[in-house]
């Protein structure tokens, strides 16, 4: 039996009984008789963690829909913009999330990062009962959402290093899969939330809904009193307690993370990197967005290569002493052609998958929530209510749950075929997919009975989700495979934080396009980068002389 202690907790060491000095994963005898038990403890933890963090973040697709609702003064266009400030902000913290761990160890790191996610949530829900506020208020608060997604990078990269490479597909599988229960949980919790006064006279006035609303039980009929406010505040219950188990029941590797510093200097590292994410976001989104809140020079296109290049340069500038050391480091994952293909490999299901989980609830609503049908001048219109409308409410939830359902049997399934085989059937199966959405959307969006066409195109998103959730384990099994232990962990950060992105291009792409009148062109542009991807992961990891054979 093993005598090597696993924990470094004497003062005289200048430890303590969270910092593990000794870490050997792949000693079979090490994982059987220690290794295990630490690594599920933190994995139990860490999935609850991420599970908010997705929740917070992704709560303003749903938070849009009920603004509609409830008569808040903006446009379609508008809150279409709420949901992508949320999404290219989240995209943004995964760039400095995806080295935290490095610099300031993963129970400080996971700790810290939970807990942060209570000023957005308590922000939203005072924001939530001013309906007269201008809109750059309610911009601000989808902003600062975005510390949500970027807590995934870090949550990733921490489990990764925690699990031996055999089991990387399904460790991460499940971290990923059931902490993207966050999008399915927020997508059911706050239209519950937002019919009760849970916090009493602390909570706030009622408003009264507008237009017919719902939750996954049925219709919410219109004049029924709505605490639309709780969709931020609910969130205080579960992250205060989450915070604190985090704390005392996580572990920082002193192996990974060897000059983390005290808890209050890791800190610091974390809250100082995180505030510069901000920096380029918030420059970035000045130049994107139209006038009144910014000046509309660029388009999507260049907005996002151009915040990436911003966040990676304030990070090479801005780290100092031994950050800077560390950093340098992790940016020689930028050296190796494999983190440039499994970055777009990502995009692919990730990408797809919190893109539209972001997009579907407001899409939902503007394309069958109307009824399309010219006008005496011929001039097609979308303003009429759809009376036999589906709740946007009642059914966006499905598809998230879906895709975060099956992914940790996509970990499993790549574990034991390889996890390129399981990506190359997913992507074609998304091809075929995301071209037949764009068919039923062009259907649907010229109708004067759109609701007809509604069961085919929910039904179709839901092969989306399933296809991009195994996707997502088949993508973390191979680059487990392929990058080893010190770069594995950025690899996924760097990769996470790109395909997040797709939160900001989904809503933004989708809603150009419905306002363009073609909404299947958003749909038709997928069915290519996809087809695009399959190609390239054939070329990568499949063909006869592949550069690294079915990882």
């Amino acid at each position: 039996m093993s005598t090597t202690p696993a924990y470094t907790g004497s003062p005289s060491q200048g430890g303590n009984s969270a910092d593990i000095a000794d870490w050997r994963p792949e000693d079979e005898q090490f994982w059987r008789e220690r290794g295990s038990r630490i690594a599920y403890r933190n994995l139990w933890l860490s999935i609850p963690a991420l599970l908010c963090g997705f929740a917070v973040w992704g709560m303003w697709g749903i938070i849009t829909v009920q603004m509609l609702n409830l008569g808040f003064p903006f446009s379609q266009a508008e809150l279409f913009t709420l949901t992508a400030i949320a999404g290219i902000s989240g995209a943004t913290m995964r760039i400095p999330a995806s080295f935290l761990i490095r610099l300031a160890g993963g129970r400080n790191t996971i700790f810290l990062t939970t807990a942060m996610l209570l000023a957005p949530a308590i922000g939203t829900g005072i924001a939530l009962q001013h309906p007269e506020w201008p809109l750059w208020v309610f911009q601000l608060m989808a902003l600062w959402s975005g510390v949500g997604g970027g807590n995934f990078a870090s949550s990733m990269s921490n489990i990764s290093t925690f699990f031996p490479k055999r089991l990387q597909g399904t460790a991460l599988g499940l971290n990923a899969g059931l902490g993207n229960f966050g999008v399915t949980t927020m997508q059911i919790v706050i239209p519950l939330v937002m019919t009760l006064s849970i916090f009493g006279s602390f909570g706030g006035e009622p408003m009264t809904l507008l237009k017919d609303s719902g939750w996954i039980f049925g219709r919410i009929a219109a004049g029924t009193p709505t605490w639309i406010q709780n969709a931020g505040f609910a969130w205080v219950l579960s992250l205060l307690p989450l915070a604190l188990f985090c704390w005392f029941g996580m572990n920082n590797l002193k192996t990974v993370t060897p000059a983390a510093g005290s808890p209050p200097v890791a800190f610091l590292k974390i809250t100082y990197l995180y505030s510069l994410a901000f920096v380029p976001s918030v420059a970035m989104l000045y130049l994107y967005l139209p006038a009144p809140t910014g000046l509309g020079l660029l388009n999507m296109w260049v907005a996002i290569p151009l915040d990436i290049v911003l966040s990676l340069l304030v990070m090479k500038l801005a780290a100092f002493g031994t950050m800077k050391e560390n950093v340098a480091k992790q940016f020689e994952i930028f050296r190796n052609k494999h983190t440039w293909a499994m970055t777009a490999l990502y995009v692919v299901t990730f990408g797809s998958f919190i893109g539209f989980s972001m997009a579907l609830p407001l899409a939902i609503t503007v394309i069958f929530g109307f009824i399309h049908a010219p006008d005496a001048a011929g001039v097609m219109q979308h303003t009429l209510k759809n009376p036999n409308a589906p709740s946007a409410l009642t059914y966006a939830w499905i598809g998230p749950f879906v895709g975060a359902a099956v992914r940790p049997i996509g970990g499993w399934i790549s574990d034991k075929v390889g996890g390129s085989i399981v990506t190359q059937i997913i992507s074609a199966v998304m091809v075929v997919a995301s071209a037949a959405v764009g068919y039923v959307m062009l259907q649907a969006y010229g109708s004067a009975t759109p609701e007809q066409h509604f069961p085919l195109f929910m039904g179709l998103f839901i092969l989306l989700f399933a296809a991009s959730g195994i996707g997502n384990g088949s993508t973390f099994r191979s680059v487990g495979f392929i990058f080893d232990r010190q770069q594995a962990g950025p690899v996924l950060g760097w990769t996470s934080a790109v395909a997040a992105y797709g939160a900001f291009i989904a809503p933004v792409l989708i809603g150009q396009q419905i306002k363009a009148g073609t909404p299947q062109y958003a749909f038709y542009g997928f069915a290519v980068f996809y087809a695009a991807c399959l190609v390239l992961n054939w070329w990568f990891y499949l063909r006869a002389k592949a550069y690294v054979k079915n990882p």
